[in-house]
């Protein structure tokens, strides 16, 4: 990056006017473990925590995606991007998991706290290349940890698992760039198709995925923390449709938004541009409340509740 790059970066995070934090609380849904314990009479079933947090229950497994229940999204839990809201189900209040899966190696993605706390669980780790050192660091035995190449897979239960392409970057410090590596996801079963993007920029390599895996009942699309600055590795919320798109996707859930201030940009702008963009391509946008649980083969009017955030 150039030097004007850095201070015009530095000079839009100090005198920027985005409404980066959102003016009041956000409406979430809180959980219990009620909601959970009838399975998804259609055989899915997708609830989001905010940001990139999952939990999907997918034809009899329970996979938890990127899960990251800490404070911050930090090295530290005393600074660093702070939550907007609280998170809907406690860790220790999760119901039986048959995996947790971590996309990248990030800090909103992968949280050391919460995985520690997830090692004295029973269920494996399903990650990218090289992430798994981390988790045994913190505590997860190495025969319960699954690393995967791009195009390679692994099974639980009746789905396969399989780790696909993305255009992004990994390291936890500037001085660790790229030793492990960052995927996509898609999650296949007998009867539904689910794909998750984790995080990436815009590739023309995205439509082979739908070509090979899809077409997908929902896709989880990452739509926020962009920025002029960055254009390669997250997507803008018009590239986020796009991805759905040529995925071959059905209904599209946007991600990776309204719980962190981790871009330039106001906090409710990626769900407007998305909504627009979705609205004009003919898109089905699902927009539930954070920890709504949905069933995306059964739809139903989702309103933007952002708007009402005051």
């Amino acid at each position: 990056m150039t030097g004007s790059g850095i201070f015009g970066m530095l000079s839009q995070q100090l005198f920027g006017k985005e409404q980066r934090v959102p003016p009041g609380p956000l409406p979430v849904h809180f959980l219990s473990e009620r909601d959970f314990a009838t399975p998804p009479a259609s055989g899915l079933r997708v609830t989001w925590f905010g940001h990139s947090t999952l939990l999907l229950e997918m034809e009899g497994a329970r996979i938890l995606i990127d899960p990251v229940f800490s404070e911050r999204t930090s090295p530290w839990q005393k600074a660093g991007p702070k939550r907007f809201h609280p998170v809907p189900l406690a860790l220790d209040r999760l119901p039986d998991l048959d995996a947790v899966l971590i996309s990248h190696d990030h800090y909103d993605h992968l949280d050391r706290h919460t995985i520690a706390s997830l090692a004295t669980r029973d269920a494996p780790f399903i990650t990218s290349l090289g992430v798994g050192d981390y988790l045994e660091r913190w505590g997860v035995a190495p025969e319960r940890i699954i690393e995967l190449d791009w195009h390679e897979g692994t099974t639980v239960g009746r789905l396969r698992v399989i780790a696909t392409p993305a255009r992004h970057f990994s390291g936890r410090s500037p001085f660790g760039r790229n030793k492990t590596l960052w995927s996509s996801w898609v999650f296949a079963g007998e009867r539904h198709r689910v794909f998750f993007t984790g995080d990436t920029g815009f590739f023309e390599g995205i439509a082979d995925i739908g070509r090979d895996h899809g077409p997908f009942d929902v896709t989880l699309v990452k739509i926020s923390a962009y920025s002029a600055s960055w254009p390669d590795i997250h997507l803008t919320p018009e590239d986020a449709v796009r991805v759905h798109q040529l995925v071959r996707g059905k209904r599209m859930l946007p991600v990776h938004w309204a719980t962190f201030n981790l871009a330039f940009h106001a906090w409710d702008e990626p769900p407007e541009r998305a909504l627009a963009t979705a609205e004009a391509a003919g898109v089905e946008l699902l927009t539930p409340r954070i920890g709504e649980p949905i069933e995306p083969t059964q739809p139903r009017e989702y309103g933007p509740w952002w708007r009402e955030v005051r």
